[in-house]
């Protein structure tokens, strides 16, 4: 396998001085942060209008009681016998 530290640090000695040529006060996202933005914030929308969907069918019933269920049980039984 060829040493590849001799091209990375030619293309280094190339890239710092394109670097120092940028102004840091001046550095925005652009329009490519604008529009990962908004991909994740449709996203996010989605997500939540599916959610909302999937919890609208949801029965929130809670369980009788076990007593209740095993009175009634030997109630039924007692009748029987």
């Amino acid at each position: 396998m060829p040493d590849m530290s001799a091209s990375v640090s030619l293309a280094l000695t190339h890239l710092v001085p394109l670097a120092k040529e940028v102004d840091e006060n001046k550095v925005t996202p652009g329009v490519l942060g604008f529009i990962v933005f908004a991909a994740m914030a449709l996203a996010v929308w989605a997500l939540m209008k599916s959610m909302n969907r999937h919890m609208g069918k949801v029965e929130f019933k809670e369980p009788a009681d076990q007593e209740t269920e095993s009175s009634g049980a030997s109630d039924k039984d007692r009748a029987s016998s």
